[in-house]
């Protein structure tokens, strides 16, 4: 009887070290991760760079929301608020006044098709 308990003590051990090795391997991935990590360019946020196109964007969504183009969920009945979404379509207006001549023709392009969907989208529902 004696043969087994040391057999069970030494069963143990083998385990014990095992962990510890594996602890040890774990923590030298971890390490070599960060330093990966540490490497890599860093992002700012998780949002994307801030551009003109964004900003159209952000501008266009808060119209159509306003108008309840966009819904956030499928019981989100509500009346249209017509003067935040107006609110909205001025402040793309003013852009493109303030912008004109400085912008890429894709950027002028993406205005323009904006606040014309925008600006029909107002008038059907102004009715």
């Amino acid at each position: 009887m004696a043969d087994k308990e040391e057999k069970k003590i030494i069963i143990d051990e083998d385990w014990k070290e095992q962990a510890k090795h594996d602890k040890e391997v774990l923590a030298e991935q971890e390490q070599k991760e960060k330093e990966e990590i540490k490497k890599q360019p860093k992002r700012e946020g998780r949002l994307p760079k801030g551009d003109f196109a964004a900003l159209i964007s952000m501008l266009a969504t808060q119209a159509f929301y306003a108008m309840g183009v966009i819904k956030v969920n499928e019981q989100d009945e509500r009346e249209p608020d017509l003067e935040m979404a107006k609110y909205s379509i001025d402040m793309l207006e003013t852009l493109e006044e303030k912008t004109k001549g400085s912008l890429t023709e894709q950027e002028s392009t993406a205005l323009t098709n904006t606040l014309s969907q925008l600006r029909m989208a107002f008038v059907e529902l102004s009715k």
